[in-house]
Formats: C-alpha cells, structure tokens, sequence
C-alpha cells in the first residue's frame, strides 16, 4: 500500500500516529501534535513508516448502522408493550 497525504502513520518501531503532510519517491513529510499541543514537523524515510488503517469513515458507518439499529429495537419494544396492552385490555 502507498503511502499518500491525508494518511496516518506510525514509525515501525511504535510512536504515536502522524499524518502524512507530502511524498516524495525515498521520504515523507509527517506532522503530528504534542502532549501540549505543539505541532511538530519532520521528514521520515518511507521503508520507517506504516499505513494505520483508515476508519474514519467506517465509524461513521458503525454510528450510523448503530442509530439504526437502535431505532429499530426501539420500534420493536414499542410494538411489543402495544401489543401487550391490547391483550392486557382483552383479558380484563
């Protein structure tokens, strides 16, 4: 996989992620933040960097399909006490 601005990456030995800010054929230029929020610049070979993979727009996704499914349990108990108060109301 290649590396492209706008991914994050990690050097191979461990570290905190950082985005790729350029590319060029041998290094990439990684910006990251600081425990006290300082923004650090610095120039890596590529072959000491990993691609982590991207999820952003998969927990999007999750949210999404979880508010979804929220939503349809909630209709489903909703459907469920209704029908359970008209029985309760035929029996009485």
């Amino acid at each position: 996989m290649a590396i492209e601005p706008g991914d994050v990456v990690v050097l191979k030995s461990g570290g905190q992620p950082m985005t790729v800010a350029t590319v060029d054929e041998n290094s990439v230029e990684c910006l990251w933040l600081g425990e006290e929020g300082e923004l650090f610049r610095e120039t890596i070979p590529n072959v000491a960097l990993s691609v982590v993979a991207d999820t952003t727009d998969d927990d999007e996704l999750d949210v999404e399909d979880d508010e979804e499914h929220e939503e349809a349990e909630r209709e489903d108990v909703d459907a469920d006490e209704e029908k359970s108060s008209k029985k309760n109301r035929r029996t009485a």
